[in-house]
């Protein structure tokens, strides 16, 4: 049986974009995928058309892909099956809505929106218009993390209890960021939480929520939420931020669970860049506990510990081209990966695909639901810590932004 090609455009040509089109265009069959094949057959910029010829050329698309100098034009080009939104979070609820509203499915970066109201009305457009909708967290689709979560299922480490998650990384902000980058500028939703901090609650909510049962998810209350932040001087948005989770859970099962998430560009937890600082995801259950070792994004290291004596050591290598390709990719923080390696962004592409074939409308692993609460959980920490964005980002009426 023939693999189903799945056309992409991609909307916007900065470097995550340029990350996941090259990740994309690596053969699925070097990852032992053979129902599918992704396709790139436009790119469009802001910046104008010449910029997204120039990223065609650089990802390595087929000579017949169409470069854009609007958004507007992408989303109306009838040969495209899904587009990937790449901008800036700050633009994700306009860019998407964009496209929704001109037909197009739609895999969208991280973090969703820059608040829960944003992520209500997307996916409110996108059940309307039958499409598929599904937020780019890349992490719960990597092999490991499917393998996480199947440890919990299976009972391994018994009724679980607690889990805690760290993402931080010495940035050293008053250096390398002017007040205009988008890390620290408010008009750009600049700060912590929603760039990095997304990442300490996919491990959270993917560890506690998800492995629950659907109907467990649907009758319980939302996790209650206490937070600290410490705000970087220069702009006023986070840079420091710790959160406390509790998920309300029946006394019979276990009772309440714990998860306890943190983020920062001050302080790095992966100081020598060897996992010499251990760990940065512990999930805890009564029979042991799972760890995982940064970087948590692309994590590629974990240790089962029982208390049976059990210790379990796994590595996870990234698939690709392989050596000899002279294929390269990376990213900006992590720098370039070894010939051949794979960044694993196409993971979350092929989930994308086959929900396409298979007339999905969401994510198997982080359903729309799960994606409104992660940002319903974020916007109660910044709510209690006063921090608030430009009323023209935070807006959902177009007259506002």
């Amino acid at each position: 049986m023939e693999p189903k090609t799945i056309r992409w455009g991609i909307l916007a040509t900065g470097g995550i974009a340029e990350t996941f089109t090259k990740d994309l265009l690596v053969d699925p069959a070097t990852r032992n995928v053979t129902s599918i094949k992704h396709t790139v057959v436009a790119a469009a910029s802001s910046s104008g058309a010449p910029r997204a010829q120039a990223f065609l050329t650089t990802v390595c698309a087929p000579p017949s892909a169409k470069a854009y100098g609007s958004y507007e034009e992408l989303a109306a080009d009838p040969n495209v099956d899904i587009i990937y939104v790449a901008t800036p979070h700050s633009h994700h609820y306009r860019n998407v809505k964009l496209c929704l509203e001109s037909g197009k499915n739609v895999l969208c970066e991280k973090a969703f929106t820059v608040n829960a109201a944003q992520a209500e009305e997307l996916v409110r457009i996108a059940r309307q218009k039958n499409l598929f909708l599904m937020e780019a967290l890349w992490t719960r689709y990597f092999p490991l993390s499917v393998y996480v979560r199947e440890t919990i299922t299976s009972g391994r480490l018994g009724t679980i209890m607690r889990a805690s998650a760290d993402n931080s990384l010495d940035l050293s902000p008053e250096q390398n960021f002017s007040p205009e980058h988008r890390m620290v500028s408010p008009a750009l939703a600049g700060g912590a939480l929603l760039d990095m901090g997304i990442y300490s609650l996919t491990w959270i909510f993917q560890t506690l929520y998800t492995t629950q049962s659907p109907e467990a998810r649907l009758n319980a209350p939302p996790p209650r939420v206490v937070s600290s932040m410490q705000k970087y001087g220069p702009t006023g948005v986070d840079e420091t931020v710790s959160m406390l989770l509790t998920f309300p859970r029946d006394p019979e099962l276990g009772g309440d669970m714990h998860g306890v998430a943190t983020t920062g560009f001050r302080v790095a937890n992966d100081i020598d860049g060897k996992g010499s600082a251990g760990p940065a995801v512990r999930i805890q259950g009564r029979k042991g506990e799972l760890q995982v070792w940064p970087p948590i994004y692309r994590p590629t290291r974990t240790r089962l510990v029982l208390a049976d004596g059990t210790v379990e050591d796994k590595t996870w290598p990234q698939p690709g081209p392989g050596k000899g390709s002279n294929w390269f990719n990376g990213y900006s923080i992590a720098g370039t990966n070894p010939e051949g390696e794979g960044y694993g962004m196409f993971w979350e592409a092929d989930e994308a695909a086959m929900a396409l074939i298979e007339g999905r409308k969401e994510s198997r692993y982080q359903g729309l639901d799960e994606s409104v609460l992660i940002m319903q959980v974020m916007d109660d920490a910044r709510r209690q810590n006063g921090l608030l964005y430009p009323q023209d980002i935070e807006a959902t009426d177009e007259k506002k932004q």
